[in-house]
């Protein structure tokens, strides 16, 4: 992800400064802005699988600790 905007600098023969900054750079800025976007979106996408996760594996563990407990007739 990082490669493709450094490519572009070089091929564009700018500073660091001046590709970087959105006042100066207007469709580099855009690109920045869904990048980040994109970025907290993935971030928010694995919290959820995270917790979902957490909630099916403490379920299975209670389910199997009810099953334990439980007598047979």
């Amino acid at each position: 992800m990082k490669a493709q905007p450094e490519t572009a600098r070089h091929a564009a023969g700018e500073a660091i400064g001046v590709f970087y900054d959105p006042r100066q750079n207007a469709a580099h800025a855009a690109e920045l802005q869904r990048s980040h976007s994109l970025r907290e979106e993935m971030a928010s996408l694995l919290q959820r699988a995270e917790a979902w996760g957490r909630a099916a594996s403490g379920a299975d563990r209670n389910d199997r600790s009810t099953a334990e407990t439980e007598p047979e007739e």
